[in-house]
């Protein structure tokens, strides 16, 4: 009787470290150029100078990108951060408060203070979790869609400038719609270098370099309630919470806590220096926790890592950016932000209409949040979610509505 052939058992096939090289640095780079354009339209709008902007930008890189390394390494895991996308396009809507830029930056440094109080008290989160889901969008809704018109604009005042930036992000979100930003950016960057070279404008190579501008901060009660009330829970609702539910999505289980302590903390140590807000990473935390950070999930954590190095080097070039996006012709900036919020807009608008006895007190709130009302100093967006809610409890069935809503014929008994 022949004996059964001898199977050969190899070791599994180790995993290199290109893919997880490969995806961290293609995550630092959809990360941080598909939205920087808002982050400096955002901090402007509150009164930030050029350099003030530039610190900020450069501030927000640092403090997210050195969180990435710590966190990715202690839980093992591919958690990813990023600044306030959202948080910035609220900053862009709500304009100058009452104290200038320093009360900005003493609303930046409270929204530090109320994530890290997130992380270390629960009853904060369950707190936070109970404001609606549709009207946190609403609102959200609301101040993006001003921004999100610009590059509409922008193409009656300047076609021949926003047109190929316009045509790229289309076409590129057609074919490779993760790369459509970015391409549109560098799009932009190449007509502001054509723009600049046509007028004989040269850029100062002491502006290129990055450095940090201490702001010594401000308080004031608008700008606490104006500013960092709405920007706080527009970064919860809008980039933690979505944070938390992508890497779920691949299986992994966020370290809340730590997460929370980290980037409160982070947030607080860049408010002096211009920045605005960090938080978990949501549309690029997939880039890091899926398949193409490598097939072994207990490996990718090195793809979050290595996006967090990637964002230490691009923060090297954010002086050189804001300095050259600061040359560009009028509306050009502002169209690559519009269109860089487009798929936020659509998501919140989604989620705000999702729920038909919702939407009345949504529309609300997103109008009141889009008209850019301002009362007693203090901004549309808190007012479009105080009205939202106000709304909201009065068109709320009461116990003896919701009794004759359930109650009818019974079926005949048998």
């Amino acid at each position: 009787m022949p004996s059964a052939p001898t199977v050969i058992q190899h070791p599994p096939r180790r995993e290199g470290l290109g893919p997880p090289i490969a995806a961290g640095v293609v995550t630092a780079l959809v990360g941080f150029t598909s939205s920087f354009a808002v982050v400096l339209a955002g901090l402007q709008s509150v009164g930030a100078t050029q350099s003030q902007a530039a610190s900020g930008l450069l501030a927000l890189t640092l403090t997210f990108g050195a969180a990435i390394l710590w966190l990715s390494w202690r839980s093992k895991m591919p958690v990813t951060l990023a600044w306030s996308t959202p948080g910035a396009a609220l900053l862009a809507s709500a304009g100058m408060v009452d104290g200038g830029w320093p009360a900005a930056v003493g609303a930046f440094l409270l929204v530090g203070v109320l994530i890290l109080l997130t992380g270390l008290l629960p009853v904060l989160g369950r707190l936070m979790g109970r404001i609606p889901t549709a009207l946190a969008q609403a609102m959200l809704a609301g101040v993006l869609l001003p921004l999100c018109l610009a590059p509409f604009k922008s193409l009656g005042t300047a076609p021949l400038l926003v047109g190929p930036v316009a045509l790229c992000w289309l076409l590129l979100l057609k074919l490779a719609p993760r790369w459509a930003v970015p391409g549109a950016l560098v799009v932009a960057l190449a007509v502001i270098g054509i723009h600049l070279g046509v007028n004989g404008t040269y850029l100062p190579a002491d502006a290129l370099v990055p450095r940090l501008e201490w702001t010594t901060p401000a308080f004031s009660v608008e700008a606490a309630v104006g500013l960092a009330l709405p920007l706080f829970i527009v970064t919860m609702a809008s980039q933690n919470i979505p944070g938390v539910a992508v890497l779920k999505s691949f299986g992994f289980t966020t370290p809340w806590r730590s997460s929370m302590v980290m980037t409160g903390a982070g947030t607080m140590a860049g408010a002096v220096f211009g920045g605005h807000a960090i938080n978990l990473a949501a549309l690029s935390a997939a880039l890091a926790a899926g398949e193409e950070a490598g097939r072994n999930p207990g490996q990718r954590w090195r793809a979050a890592f290595v996006s967090g190095l990637a964002y230490l080097v691009l923060a090297v070039f954010s002086a050189a950016l804001v300095t050259v996006v600061a040359a560009a012709p009028p509306g050009l900036l502002e169209a690559v932000a519009g269109l860089a919020l487009l798929g936020t807009l659509a998501a919140a608008i989604s989620s705000a209409l999702a729920e038909a006895e919702e939407r009345v007190p949504a529309c609300i709130t997103f109008l009141l949040a889009a008209s850019g009302l301002s009362f007693g100093g203090i901004g549309a967006a808190f007012w479009a979610l105080t009205c939202g809610i106000l709304v909201r409890w009065l068109l709320k069935p009461g116990p003896l509505v919701r009794k004759a809503r359930g109650s009818g014929p019974r079926a005949p008994r048998q």
